[in-house]
């Protein structure tokens, strides 16, 4: 009796002792996550969820800052004049966009959120962008009517040298692979050129082809997930890696998180984290978070009120990065450097070389693949592997149809090539101070016509910040293309340039944005009430965004909250207090 008295007593010490490790474990892991909503994915979807569509009518859509009539007045005055320019200069180009929407659900949602969701119906009945293009040229692209921008956009980050520079890899690549031309499963010959150009950059003996970013970075995370035997990876607040569930845990993806931890990035309880468990497989980095780490990737959608914080420190990221990479090889952790976007951006090297950190996997897509779609993983050789010769049915399968495709092989070979000669290494040489100085050049040009707006940048990847609240500032993308800036559907939230930009062209960027800025200014979408502290207007116009979203939710609540001198928040759509509403936009 007493041995089994003794049993339990040791049995439920045991227990206790193990829950209470659980629950440190646990804790830990909850302190690790940052604060806001990029931090905690299933709260986030959730609050996703629960926002309602909802849309202001054309009163609220020029007024909802509580700007007087003549203010009011101005604005629309400047959207119709911005709305005659567009369909005169761009009436094909139009016409082609509205009758594509109807069968492209990718460009419904890309002209649907280039706004906040409520200003995006109203928007849309008077101004469209269009989204056809028919050449391109140097910096310029040009429309279905004739009519030239300069490209900002980057080709979401493949244009690097510029539309020329892939144009004749593709023409050559195309003479290189035309013998054997679409016959898959074998390798062309420059695939053996390809290998050894890559194991230089990288520093890794073992490569794999895929067909997009999205693909490379699937492969790296099962690979490491496969080696360790662990399940969980690590991803950092508000970092991309491509669109697939694991390492997109939050709002856009149906199924609710599993195996993934968002943690802090740059933070000490990320580190204790990965020092004390032993169920992570990875952790992914992609490096353009250094310009603005746990947030999301700005985009005009997001624009509430303003947008301000972005920051390069390259010295803090780098010794940020080191420390990961000591951790991670202490405690068996794979280190994933997710280079799709920024690869070959910051050095010729990629980032590997830019931040001195040498990953165990490191992926590439985008500008690698000399203008065709191509994702790339590097790595050790063990890590690598795909079987086990001492378990010969356990395999980590990837493969692909299109995978290592000839066409493609043959446009890599000529970018990878041509990156090693002095005429591109040359622009490679001093980049940072350039890029910098020229960011500071525009800055120092809005700042002297007195707008408030400024830039930052990461070398060539920038994005647009505002000094002051407004609940306009998503207008800008469109003054700027009237100027004949073309911008992404994410709007100001990133431009982004390439090496072929010499001072003359900047300088023609500059004068545009500038004259962009000042004519919205003109229209008066930057009115600011001179009785209202600007600090606290922020905040109070987040709080009437959140009572607006209440009662759209909920038609019953009873409160009603005008802002200090405002008008009052709008109701939900349908009720009496709403009159003239267009629709709803699921947020």
């Amino acid at each position: 009796m007493q041995i089994t008295f003794t049993l339990t007593v040791v049995a439920a010490a045991a227990l206790l002792g193990l829950g209470f490790a659980k629950g440190r474990r646990r804790l830990a892991l909850s302190r690790a996550k940052h604060r806001s909503l990029a931090g905690h994915s299933r709260i986030a979807k959730w609050l996703a969820r629960q926002v309602p569509g909802y849309a202001y009518d054309e009163t609220r859509f020029f007024g909802c800052d509580g700007a007087p009539p003549e203010v009011q007045q101005a604005r629309r005055e400047g959207l119709r004049t911005l709305a005659e320019q567009f369909a005169q200069r761009h009436a094909t180009t139009l016409a082609m966009t509205r009758q594509a929407r109807q069968a492209l659900p990718d460009l419904a949602l890309t002209g649907s959120y280039r706004v906040p969701f409520q200003f995006s119906p109203e928007l849309r009945r008077h101004l469209t962008v269009g989204a056809f293009l028919r050449a391109a040229d140097g910096m310029w692209v040009e429309d279905a009517d004739g009519q030239r921008l300069i490209d900002l956009t980057g080709s979401y980050g493949v244009n690097l040298f510029g539309v020329d520079f892939y144009k004749s890899c593709i023409a050559e690549a195309g003479e290189t692979a035309s013998r054997l031309g679409p016959v898959l499963g074998a390798y062309h010959p420059c695939v053996l050129d390809n290998l050894e150009r890559l194991q230089r950059i990288s520093g890794h003996p073992a490569v794999s082809f895929h067909m997009s970013g999205t693909e490379a970075v699937m492969q790296a995370v099962r690979l490491a997930r496969y080696h360790t035997g662990r399940r969980y990876l690590v991803r950092f607040s508000g970092a991309y890696h491509g669109w697939w569930e694991d390492v997109q845990p939050g709002p856009g993806n149906p199924m609710p998180p599993r195996e993934t931890y968002t943690l802090a990035d740059m933070d000490e309880r990320t580190l204790h984290v990965l020092r004390t468990r032993d169920d992570i497989a990875c952790v992914l980095v992609n490096p353009v978070q250094a310009m603005h780490p746990n947030r999301n990737a700005p985009a005009d959608s997001a624009l509430v009120a303003t947008r301000h914080g972005a920051a390069f420190d390259r010295a803090a990221y780098k010794g940020w990065l080191q420390r990961l990479r000591e951790v991670c090889s202490e405690r068996g952790i794979v280190f994933i450097l997710d280079e799709v976007f920024v690869g070959f951006r910051l050095a010729p090297g990629g980032a590997q070389q830019y931040f001195g950190v040498q990953a165990d996997l490191v992926t590439y897509g985008k500008t690698l693949g000399g203008g065709l779609p191509v994702g790339v993983v590097c790595g050790h050789e063990w890590l690598m592997q795909r079987h086990r010769e001492d378990r010969p049915a356990d395999l980590c399968f990837a493969r692909g149809t299109f995978n290592a495709h000839p066409y493609v092989m043959a446009a890599m070979n000529v970018f990878l090539q041509r990156l090693e000669t002095p005429a591109v290494q040359a622009r490679y040489v001093g980049l940072d101070e350039r890029w910098n100085a020229r960011a500071e050049q525009l800055n120092r040009q809005l700042e002297q016509v007195g707008v408030p707006v400024r830039v930052a940048a990461m070398s060539t990847i920038w994005t647009v910040q505002f000094l002051q609240p407004s609940r306009y500032h998503w207008m800008l993308q469109f003054y700027l293309r009237a100027h004949g800036l073309a911008l992404s559907w994410v709007g100001t939230g990133r431009l982004i340039f390439g090496l072929h930009f010499g001072d003359a062209e900047f300088g023609e960027v500059c004068d545009r944005f500038v004259a962009a800025a000042l004519q919205m200014r003109a229209d008066g979408w930057w009115w600011l009430d001179p009785a209202r502290d600007a600090a606290r207007l922020e905040r109070d116009w987040r709080h009437k965004l959140l009572l607006e979203m209440l009662r759209a939710r909920l038609p019953w609540w009873p409160v009603r909250a005008p802002p200090r001198g405002g008008q009052p928040a709008a109701a939900a759509p349908g009720t009496p207090d709403a009159p003239g509403a267009r629709g709803a936009v699921n947020a």
